[in-house]
């Protein structure tokens, strides 16, 4: 018990130390990662798209 007390005080000791983004700084990080994962989101279903409409063509499905 003694050994899991003393390591969330180091814990808590640590994080004490961190320095945390301002909220502007996380909007803006939040709307470029948002961003970014909407354009790879696109990219993939138009490659999905391309890909099942040629394997379509090749083996004659509907």
């Amino acid at each position: 018990m003694n050994k899991i007390t003393s390591f969330l005080k180091e814990v808590y000791e640590e994080l004490t130390k961190v320095t945390w983004l301002g909220k502007q700084d996380v909007i803006r990080s939040t709307i470029a990662v948002s961003f970014v994962v909407i354009l790879v989101a696109i990219y993939v279903s138009v490659v999905d798209m391309g890909l099942n409409t040629m394997l379509r063509a090749i083996l004659g499905g509907r």
